[in-house]
């Protein structure tokens, strides 16, 4: 079986036992979903890589903490959720740069712009969720983790997780009609 097939947790189990090199399977499998998390949480990507890097640097150190029963993309998560949170409370006052336009083509600008005005939107009104409701709804929708995935993340209780997404639904609708 090739090392790219095998699972997380059997990837982790042979980095800490017999190649270390495989630990790149695993940073390029999470790097992308994780630095996409990240940055809806901070709302400034350049933070929102080294929140990942440092973060894939730490649970490589500790990777003999990892508990081989559990999923490695709960603990992974977990480890990144830490470190953005302390980032955040370190810049709270600081304010993201805005993106640079991009647009996908010449033929389709209009389409384009109402495209990136929506996407523009939703992620304004997501701003406006307090974090505590705007962490587990960007969990589900766009890491698209389950309920027990996000309660591991979060540590908090399934209940809470399916609570706290329901707030964050209505308060966005109600962010969102405003804007």
């Amino acid at each position: 079986m090739e090392e790219k097939e095998l699972s997380d947790e059997e990837i982790v189990e042979k980095v800490r036992t017999s190649n270390q090199e495989l630990y790149v399977i695993i940073v390029d499998r999470y790097q992308k979903k994780l630095i996409r998390y990240v940055n809806n949480l901070i709302k400034d990507e350049n933070k929102a890589i080294d929140v990942v890097q440092e973060s894939f640097i730490k649970a490589f150190i500790n990777l003999n903490n990892f508990n081989i029963e559990k999923k490695f993309s709960s603990w992974i998560y977990r480890i990144v959720h830490n470190q953005a949170i302390n980032l955040a409370k370190k810049y709270q006052k600081e304010t993201p740069l805005l993106e640079n336009w991009d647009f996908k083509s010449d033929d389709n600008i209009e389409e384009d712009f109402e495209e990136k005005e929506i996407k523009e939107k939703v992620e304004e009104c997501l701003k406006n969720v307090p974090l505590i409701y705007g962490e587990p709804l960007s969990l589900y929708y766009i890491d698209e983790k389950s309920y027990e995935e996000i309660s591991d993340i979060l540590r908090i209780p399934m209940g809470t997780v399916a609570t706290r997404i329901n707030r964050a639904k209505k308060l966005m609708k109600k962010i969102c009609q405003k804007n």
